[in-house]
């Protein structure tokens, strides 16, 4: 009877171990928390799994290779994360929590000085391991508590929220090496040689994991920097190269406009109507590449509005337009390219897949509230976008700019102090970007 008891305790810490663990990752590589019945289901495998290396004494370290296997996989299928990282996140997970679950044990057996609290198939031993786990999610309550209160408070962001989470794992892999060395020069319990290398190797290996995910986290994040500024260079270098040439083109107009009028009076003059109508239509291109309207009275405003109407037109979408540009905003065209343009050109993608007439639309508002300047771009859209780490990815396989738009959005707004903001919700996709800007008193005195 206490043999089936003893597995129904270590069945219970199985399951509670594999359900940290998938947390854990999830929160790790900012995938999709766990539903409930996601976390059931792999708390109930866990669970027999433990009991079953339990009671067939199939030896610790192949019950651990399994069990992280199996938090691997329920990451990997539920919340769609990398299965490298899944893995490598699952074994030191292991490693880290057998460490700490012995060194516990012997801590408890040395204070009452007993030997049975090492050994997990007594009652002594799972009462040190529960002790252990008590004590782990009691420290993870007060490290969520904190964690909650402090960004209440707005004074912790998630970049230095990850490199607190890194240097609080490279302190427990240290104090694991330390106490597994105290543990070598007391002499109240004896432990073999062999428990006291595994709990130093261990330890040296998570401090090892710990650098090398740190390392590996920071060159991703340079990378998918260093792609974003080469996206969004050639969105602005594409914007760029039409307006300078819509501007050449209109120098050129003005600097021969003497000779256009002599031209046109000349046709005028001998009743040529038509070929004057021409002619002046002709003149009139420039203008047309550029904008068919005046939206804001913004030239660059105005282009990025004008030829994104233009190829909502050749798409067959419906395109509408509010816009309100200030005056005297000091935000660069650059910045004003990498937001509204990236939210259109998301728009229009989006639309563009839609099957039914009346899904295929896009609506800018663009407002200037205070010293503020809201612009929400709304679509319609048929498949809904991917969410991966808290940001909305294109469904396009293709490469290009895709993908990128929004974030590339964002780190334009926040030069304002602004934010870029989103809703999926009933076929309507809705993208809010909010920039500040300041007026002098001679601007305002002179509005």
């Amino acid at each position: 009877m206490m043999r089936e008891l003893l597995a129904v305790s270590e069945g219970l810490a199985g399951a509670l171990r594999v359900c940290a663990g998938l947390y854990l990752i999830s929160h790790i590589l900012e995938a999709r928390k766990p539903e409930k019945r996601e976390l059931a289901a792999a708390g109930f495998a866990g669970a027999c799994l433990a009991a079953a290396v339990f009671l067939t004494d199939i030896p610790k370290l192949y019950g651990m290779a399994a069990e992280a296997a199996l938090i691997c996989g329920a990451a990997a299928r539920a919340q769609k994360t990398e299965r490298r990282l899944s893995l490598f996140l699952s074994v030191f997970y292991e490693i880290a929590v057998y460490l700490w679950s012995f060194l516990t044990a012997a801590f408890v057996g040395i204070c009452a000085r007993s030997e049975s609290f090492l050994d997990r198939r007594k009652p002594e031993g799972q009462a040190a391991v529960w002790c252990f786990y008590l004590a782990a999610l009691a420290i993870l309550a007060i490290l969520l508590l904190r964690r909650c209160l402090l960004r209440k408070k707005e004074q912790v962001e998630e970049q230095g929220a990850s490199k607190g989470g890194s240097r609080a794992v490279s302190l427990l892999a240290a104090a694991g090496f330390v106490v597994s060395v105290t543990l070598s020069e007391q002499e109240i319990l004896v432990f073999s040689k062999n428990e006291l290398d595994v709990c130093l190797l261990f330890s040296l290996l998570l401090l090892v994991a710990v650098m090398v995910f740190s390392m590996n986290r920071q060159y991703r994040a340079e990378q998918e920097l260093a792609e974003m500024k080469a996206e969004q260079a050639r969105l602005l270098e594409r914007d760029y190269t039409a307006l300078n040439r819509v501007y050449e083109m209109n120098a050129r107009l003005f600097h021969d406009l003497h000779r256009h009028l002599g031209a046109l009076h000349q046709l005028l003059s001998h009743e040529k109507y038509g070929e004057a109508l021409r002619y002046l239509d002709e003149l009139q291109e420039p203008a047309r590449e550029m904008t068919d309207r005046a939206w804001t009275g913004e030239e660059t405003v105005d282009y990025l509005i004008g030829t994104r109407a233009a190829a909502a037109a050749e798409k067959q979408i419906r395109f509408q337009a509010e816009a309100e540009f200030p005056r005297h905003t000091g935000i660069r065209d650059a910045d004003l390219c990498a937001v509204l343009g990236n939210l259109l050109d998301n728009a229009l993608e989006a639309a563009e897949k839609v099957e039914a007439a009346e899904g295929r639309w896009v609506r800018l508002t663009m407002r200037g509230i205070h010293q503020m300047l809201v612009i929400r771009v709304e679509n319609g859209f048929q498949e809904k976008p991917v969410e991966e780490r808290g940001e909305w990815k294109s469904t396009k396989t293709e490469g290009g700019l895709h993908g990128w738009g929004l974030k590339s959005a964002r780190i334009a707004a926040e030069k304002y102090e602004g934010t870029v903001s989103t809703v999926c919700e009933q076929n309507v996709f809705r993208a809010t970007a909010t920039l500040c800007f300041r007026l002098s008193r001679e601007e305002i005195s002179g509005d």
